[in-house]
């Protein structure tokens, strides 16, 4: 029967669904039997073949993330115990260090198993990290067997201290045994001749990189980037660069991925994969996706990416196609996210999408529910608008393409399935459309024809309804702004409380009289 304490276990290891329960339990029931068994094989016979090794039957992708589980589980062991040791329960200290203990071998043990080669420093390591959680356990195991306050005080801070050691060198190990799987990986990449090898190698390293910027900045350091270019420039690997592609994306999250790509011409290589018509729609929306990284508005390090505004023109070009021909909402969201990266990224950039009749294009698409059919796609779409609305010449597109109904619409973004992130694009959705109402309406002709639409209702209920803006504060601030400029336009077309409360005071005012109409249930 479980434990009647699994739920509180549950809470400290932070596994935050069942589903990740469920995949951790093998590992973490594992420890019992393996403490008797101290790790050892079951076979007597080193070189008996028909030893039982358990991950034989995986990749080289599954062992790893076995690996990575096992560090995982690890390391929120490891805070588990400073955490007991705070709150001086030596008891579950003790127990969760035999645990610690019996999983440091049983991870060093399924490595092993599979890695085919490994160096003296990595033995030494495993070795140093084995000797100090067998002195920790015992250590542990003293202090419980100490009745005098004072003796545990003080071997409290050698407790800690031993801790910390176990730490460092459990993180070295990981470190190291990353980079030597990293290097492998790349190895095979680069010196494989076959197909099957190369992709992978590839998809490992996509699996890798999925594990956290650390893991990017480990591949990125490798010489991950460079040997990833190397195949998009071979006309012979056309069929991996969807996969490398991907996995480029990836890496290119951290400022080493990024000086990499710098490095190699990257985005040279890029424009050329997307500016050639032989290449597939998959290579070319993989293509999008590592523009949409490297440019993204989050990154603080893209500075350095001069040779991109070279490009900028034939990215542009390449990209607004692929959102005009693109067959799926998934292809036409990556080439639009890039497109509002970009917007972002150079003020050039919102006039060529001007002259390439982006507009018409972008707004083209959002009317056809197969391309378009996300809130995540729409907030692409919004932020371009909003992004080339501070041009003059954008008000007769948007007027001719029928912006302002679109914008309208916008104005009524909901989620469908309440999931927190889909429920964050929906806001960002209304904020940008908003936004873009105010920004364009500056003229008239627009003005009038958000007028015409009912903008202004639309725009009051969203200030006094915080449930219609999910109480985001930037959607009601975008609201105020876009209503106080129609407000110009329309005087009449606002009841006089309405102006009284939302439009004639100082804007913060309005704000703080906004956020304070949310009801109490308490």
């Amino acid at each position: 029967l479980p434990s009647p304490s699994l739920p509180s276990s549950m809470h400290l290891i932070q596994v935050d669904s069942v589903q990740r329960w469920m995949e951790d339990l093998k590992l973490m029931t594992d420890c019992e039997c393996m403490c008797i068994l101290q790790s050892k094989p079951i076979s007597i016979e080193k070189d008996e073949p028909n030893e039982l090794i358990l991950s034989s039957q995986y990749s080289t992708c599954d062992n790893l993330q076995l690996l990575l589980k096992r560090a995982w589980i690890i390391s929120t062991e490891l805070t588990r115990i400073a955490q007991k040791l705070d709150k001086n329960r030596w008891q579950r200290v003790h127990s969760m260090t035999v645990r610690v203990n019996c999983h440091v071998r049983s991870m060093i043990n399924e490595y092993n198993t599979f890695t085919r080669s490994s160096s003296e420093e990595m033995h030494q390591l495993e070795k140093l990290l084995v000797d100090k959680c067998s002195e920790f356990t015992a250590f542990t195991e003293r202090c419980l067997q100490a009745e005098d306050e004072e003796i545990l005080k003080s071997m409290k801070s050698c407790v800690n201290e031993t801790l910390t050691t176990v730490a460092r060198y459990f993180g070295q190990l990981i470190e190291l045994v990353l980079t030597h799987e990293t290097q492998n990986l790349l190895r095979q990449i680069e010196l494989s001749g076959s197909l099957y090898v190369m992709e992978s190698a590839i998809s490992s390293l996509f699996s890798l990189a999925q594990e956290g910027a650390h893991l990017c900045r480990i591949i990125a350091k490798e010489g991950g980037v460079v040997s990833l270019f190397k195949i998009c420039r071979q006309d012979c690997f056309r069929c991996l660069y969807p996969q490398t592609l991907r996995t480029l994306a990836s890496i290119c999250c951290v400022e080493e991925g990024m000086h990499q790509l710098e490095k190699v011409d990257g985005i040279l290589c890029l424009a050329d994969i997307l500016t050639d018509n032989s290449h597939s729609e998959a290579t070319h929306a993989e293509a999008a996706a590592v523009i949409a990284q490297i440019t993204s508005p989050h990154l603080t390090f893209t500075q350095h990416l001069s040779s991109f505004l070279e490009n900028m023109e034939e990215i542009v070009t390449a990209l607004v196609k692929l959102c005009q021909e693109a067959s799926s909402g998934e292809v036409f969201l990556l080439a639009s996210a890039a497109l509002a990266n970009i917007t972002f990224f150079d003020t050039m950039a919102c006039e060529i999408l001007l002259q390439l009749n982006a507009m018409k294009i972008l707004l083209a698409a959002c009317s056809d529910k197969r391309i378009v059919d996300t809130p995540y796609s729409r907030d692409q779409v919004v932020t371009i608008l909003a992004n080339m609305s501070v041009l003059d010449q954008c008000a007769s597109e948007i007027i001719q393409g029928n912006g302002v109904q679109l914008l309208m619409e916008m104005l009524f973004e909901k989620s469908s399935s309440g999931n927190p992130a889909e429920v964050a694009a929906c806001e960002r959705v209304q904020q940008k459309s908003a936004v873009t109402l105010a920004r364009l309406s500056r003229d008239p002709e627009v003005a009038d024809a958000a007028i015409k639409l009912s903008c202004i209702p639309r725009l009051i209920k969203l200030c006094r309804s915080p449930t219609e803006r999910n109480n985001s504060d930037s959607v009601l601030v975008a609201c105020l702004a876009a209503l106080r400029r129609l407000a110009v336009m329309s005087p009449g077309g606002l009841e006089d409380s309405d102006f009284q409360q939302l439009v004639k005071p100082r804007l913060v005012d309005s704000f703080l009289l906004c956020t304070n109409m949310e009801e109490s249930f308490v």
